[in-house]
């Protein structure tokens, strides 16, 4: 009995110390924050298929998606080119006529219904698919002039066997200037010598990047509401002109970071010493807002609902840096600031199809120097821009070819004298007394101007309005959101618009293609046609860098000038801000594609 007692007081004793024991956690498998870049749009975006875009805000997103065969590198400067999805840098011929690339193996594209389940590999052939896009009639391309001006042999007769036959084009058909000669080799051949060909068609992941024909065939017309590529990011929300949701890409392959600095480049070296061998992309997501109106804009940066601010807002730039410095205020945040000037430019177009301002004739060109010569740019700069500007004195756009900072037009001058001189000479006085000038045969002149419902472009109307009225020109506006203003245009049904236009290669023949007749409802929005000057364009995209070809960019620009489709305003001083928890961000000169190569400190996030 003592024995059983004893037992049991002692079962009941190891009992209590295993209880006092402490028990070993499981370790915690809760996955850490997703990283997600916030940002907004001032425009909303026009869709997502690589073939119908122009607009720099649909490209920003493609840029995501898809993938080009090469790239621009992250942090190079000046600019750098490296493969993407090819293996290496194309073999060309020595007469730039042939160029051979070999792609990667082992590439997907992001799952998708399309592809019915199967896991599916980037080829050559995927290429051959996506330029011909860009021909077919059908598709009505505003890319189709860079393809059509890379002159690549038998695609030019393809489309034209589509227009004469009225017959849907003939993507099977195997044509000598775009072919895959097996499954990861491709190969253009052009008409003729296409030196800079890399540049043009074969960099650039937002236009340029390789779309499964399964997936066009899947969704039909609905594939721009669709986009899949083999790029780090897919499509994973989409309210239209509202909120757009992009997702890091669970099936994109092993890719680390590898950009290279320039020696003597601080800031540069600093983001290579930092990220190289990271695993991209590191953000697992990014979402952008469209908002409009600049004030909202500005003030879900500084509350901390936006991580980034691309181009703050002229209205804001002294509040955000006075001086060209981030204003102490923001900068105790961690607030970082970027500034450049712009590889681009900000315009006024005519349509040159206009029976009021467009035509060749004297007087026609006369009213449109006469309007060239009365806008007040330097007080644009000064009011409207904030100083956040410089002149421009031709076409072609800082960093680029053919830019230099001391040329001097008379697109840059205002002399309201001279252009009244111009109109009384050709005949546009006040025929009738009511105070405002009339066409030389005595009917009104009136000029309309398509705008934007959006604060700064009713600033440049305000003084559009005021320098016209100051030379006798009566003015009115029509206002339409961005996107219809660019349909309009394309379509050549308006008489003036007022937009800005940014590079998309270091050559400057890019910006030249507005002024080239066969890009006409391209890129060429005044539907310029000058037999010259589309001669002189083709000489110059066939020539080797070098003073000769300088030679021709220089009378390009003075061709400009002389016929003024466009009246170049300014390059935009470009400032972009970011908060503390955003790491690695350099502004992209002639690409869209960045999102992967930065990255957010969470632990910086409190202090927004």
């Amino acid at each position: 009995m003592k024995y059983t007692v004893k037992l049991l007081t002692f079962l009941l004793s190891a009992s209590l110390t295993a209880l006092a024991v402490p028990v070993r956690a499981e370790p915690d498998v809760t996955p850490p924050p997703a990283k997600a870049l916030r940002y907004a749009f001032p425009i909303a975006e026009t869709g997502f298929d690589p073939s119908q875009l122009s607009d720099i805000y649909s490209r920003t997103v493609t840029a995501g998606i898809f993938e080009a065969l090469y790239r621009y590198d992250h942090l190079a400067r000046p600019v750098q080119i490296k493969p993407l999805v090819a293996a290496a840098l194309p073999e060309m011929s020595e007469d730039f006529r042939s160029f051979t690339i070999k792609i990667q193996p082992g590439i997907y594209f992001a799952d998708d219904a399309a592809f019915k389940g199967k896991k599916r590999e980037l080829t050559a052939q995927d290429f051959v698919y996506s330029f011909k896009r860009f021909a077919d009639p059908a598709l009505k391309s505003p890319g189709w002039s860079s393809l059509e001006e890379a002159d690549l042999v038998g695609l030019t007769a393809l489309r034209k066997q589509a227009l004469d036959g009225k017959k849907p084009f003939d993507y099977d058909k195997e044509i000598e200037g775009l072919r895959a000669l097996d499954r990861y080799t491709l190969q253009f051949k052009t008409v003729k010598p296409r030196p800079r060909l890399i540049e043009t068609i074969l960099t650039g992941s937002d236009l340029y990047g390789a779309l499964a024909r399964e997936v066009v065939e899947h969704y039909g017309d609905k594939v721009g509401e669709h986009p899949v590529g083999t790029g780090p990011f897919k499509l994973g929300e989409w309210r239209r002109s509202s909120r757009i949701v992009l997702e890091k890409n669970p099936d994109y392959r092993e890719r680390f970071y590898d950009a290279e600095a320039s020696p003597g480049d601080a800031e540069g070296l600093a983001m290579q010493e930092k990220f190289k061998g990271r695993r991209i992309p590191m953000l697992d997501r990014v979402e952008i807002a469209i908002i409009e109106e600049v004030q909202p804009r500005w003030l879900s940066f500084l509350n901390g609902e936006k991580d980034f601010l691309e181009r703050v807002p002229a209205e804001f730039i002294s509040q955000a840096m006075p001086n060209g410095k981030v204003a102490p205020n923001l900068a105790k945040k961690g607030v970082q600031g970027f500034r450049i000037v712009g590889p681009d430019v900000g315009l006024t177009t005519f349509n040159m199809d206009d029976p009021i301002v467009g035509g060749m004739e004297p007087a026609k060109i006369a009213l449109r120097r006469a309007i060239s010569l009365a806008i007040d740019v330097p007080r644009e700069i000064n009011l409207v821009r904030r100083g956040q500007a410089v002149q421009a004195q031709s076409p072609i756009v800082p960093h680029t070819t053919g830019y230099s900072a001391d040329y001097k037009s008379e697109t840059g001058d205002y002399d309201p004298a001279r252009a009244k001189a111009l109109l009384d000479l050709y005949g546009y006085v006040d025929a009738d007394g009511d105070g405002w000038r009339d066409l030389p045969d005595g009917s009104p002149l009136l000029l309309i101007r398509n705008t934007q419902p959006d604060n700064a472009s009713r600033q440049l109307d305000e003084l559009w309005q005021k320098n016209l009225s100051a030379i006798g020109i009566k003015t009115q506006f029509k206002t339409a959101k961005w996107p219809e203003n660019l349909k309009s245009a394309r379509g050549g049904k308006f008489m003036i618009w007022g937009v800005a236009s940014a590079a998309s290669q270091p050559d400057a023949q890019s910006a030249l293609q507005r002024l080239y007749g066969p890009a006409t409802g391209g890129q060429n929005l005044a539907r310029f046609k000058l037999a010259e000057f589309d001669k002189l364009y083709d000489q110059m995209a066939a020539m080797a860098d070098g003073p000769e070809r300088e030679a021709l960019l220089l009378k390009a620009k003075r061709i400009s000038t002389a016929y003024m489709p466009y009246k170049q305003h300014t390059h935009r001083i470009l400032t972009d801000m970011a908060q503390a928890s955003v790491q690695g961000y350099r502004r992209p000169l002639f690409w869209q594609d960045w999102w992967q190569y930065v990255d957010i400190d969470e632990s910086k996030r409190a202090s927004q």
